[in-house]
């Protein structure tokens, strides 16, 4: 599975979702130093802004995705790990 590395200096060209969650809490963090450490002007630090706004997003995203598949693992009678099947559940 390819891991989004085409372009490292742009999330938007990499579908965000394919981002791996790495990578995504590295470029948010390079994001937030150079807002925090450079005099940008206006318009850049708007769109840091913005960027480090999706990456934050996209990295609760797989955080909550993978506490769902954390709650849903139970041992079976073996005493082996499983992932059990998600219940229906409602969607905000």
């Amino acid at each position: 599975m390819p891991n989004g590395q085409q372009n490292p200096g742009r999330i938007s060209e990499n579908k965000n979702g394919n981002l791996p969650f790495e990578e995504a809490l590295k470029k948010l963090e390079a994001v937030v130093e150079a807002m925090e450490s450079q005099e940008l002007p206006l318009e850049t630090l708007l769109a840091k802004y913005e960027e480090g706004t999706q990456l934050a997003r996209l990295c609760q995203e797989k955080l909550a995705d993978a506490e769902v598949k954390i709650q849903q693992l139970e041992k079976n009678a073996a005493g082996e790990m499983k992932l059990k099947p998600l219940a229906a559940t409602e969607e905000a």
